[in-house]
């Protein structure tokens, strides 16, 4: 039970990924930038899935990078684009509707379960 429960609880963060990043990348961020303010928000991200993340978004037109030059070690910046904002907004709208709505369901089955 506890390999089927890794692997749907992995499919079920795959996708809240995604949109814990856009939310992110509104202002110019680095890799491990992110990834502290993912893990400030109590989100953990591996490196290993973050960058792949991000070169999919890239190549979605999401979010455009750049890389910056000014200190001592370079870093690659990634922000969202005008069309990666345009998706974010849907995107959030999409999962505070679909959240609220698991909410009451779930909340409801503990209702049920009382009687």
């Amino acid at each position: 039970m506890s390999d089927l429960f890794a692997s749907l609880a992995t499919e079920l963060r795959r996708g809240t990924l995604t949109l814990a990043a856009l939310s992110q990348l509104e202002t110019p961020q680095y890799g491990y930038s992110l990834v502290q303010r993912l893990e400030k928000s109590g989100i953990t991200i591996d490196q290993s899935t973050l960058y792949p993340l991000l070169r999919r978004l890239e190549k979605q037109k999401l979010v455009t990078s750049s890389w910056d030059t000014s200190e001592s070690r370079p870093r690659k910046y990634y922000v969202l684009s005008s069309y990666g904002k345009q998706v974010y907004a849907q995107l959030k709208g999409e999962w505070l509707k679909t959240s609220f709505e698991l909410q009451q369901l779930l909340e409801g089955e503990r209702q049920n379960e009382a009687y």
